[in-house]
């Protein structure tokens, strides 16, 4: 019977992806981000349905492949319970467990964790037919190693900023370098100058990389002394804003 519901769940995962951004999990995860230290023996995610009616959930690790299913995501971590029933207005608290295989021990690695929800089968007493969702929601799961070197509370004023000029074709963007140990989120970037704003969108930098984050699409520089103007998503899913010089 495991079995069965387990590959009817896996069965509609990609699917539910599709339409993960437009409607709303009733499955929530008390968390926007979780860090595993890798001194911890495992971790735990809680989950609570703020519906009225019971659904069926699957708990799963990938390494980045939205289109991942349970069964084709290879990650070292197991879930403790990977598939359960949530009656409406509870809560259930799932296990994440690393099973010890090799990972950089000198930065973070990146995973995803992915929470699908299917709700029961509706009524349709009516004769009237209808569409029913199974909903996927993803937060990132940071590997942490212990004794990294730095403060990842620090790490965002690590950061070296470069503004890209406009090509032909091309719009503004920053390029952010990140010579830390550890992930740097972003809830937005831009550039600031004489009290005038330039926005991005969002982001992320990883360890040791550089990226190139998108400012507004036909925006031009400011005159004066610009500056990146960013706001950093910390551990704790709090933001912080801050500021920093460009790169000459």
């Amino acid at each position: 019977m495991h079995n069965v519901l387990r590959n009817a769940v896996a069965s509609v995962a990609v699917a539910a992806g599709l339409f993960a951004a437009h409607a709303n999990a009733t499955v929530v995860i008390g968390g926007t981000r979780i860090v595993y230290p890798a001194d911890e023996k495992e971790v735990t995610v809680k989950l609570t349905n703020e519906a009225t009616i019971p659904s069926l959930v699957q708990v799963w690790l990938d390494d980045g492949d939205e289109k991942s299913t349970p069964d084709s995501a290879k990650v070292p971590f197991t879930v403790a319970p990977p598939i359960f029933r949530m009656d409406g207005g509870k809560g259930q608290a799932v296990r994440l467990v690393y099973t010890g295989e090799p990972l950089p021990t000198d930065k973070e690695s990146l995973f995803w964790v992915n929470v699908l929800e299917v709700p029961p089968k509706a009524d349709n007493k009516d004769g009237r037919n209808r569409l029913q969702f199974a909903f996927r929601t993803r937060i990132k799961l940071f590997f942490r190693p212990a004794k990294l070197a730095g403060d990842v509370d620090q790490a965002a004023d690590k950061l070296s900023w470069k503004l890209m000029p406009a090509e032909a074709g091309k719009d503004l963007a920053l390029q952010v370098s990140n010579p830390t140990p550890y992930y740097v989120n972003f809830a937005r970037v831009g550039i600031g100058a004489n009290g005038k704003t330039i926005d991005g969108d969002g982001g992320m930098v990883a360890p040791g990389q550089t990226a190139t984050l998108p400012l507004k699409s036909g925006a031009h520089a400011p005159s004066g002394e610009i500056k990146a103007d960013f706001t950093v998503i910390t551990d704790y899913g709090s933001l912080v804003q801050k500021q920093a010089p460009l790169a000459r």
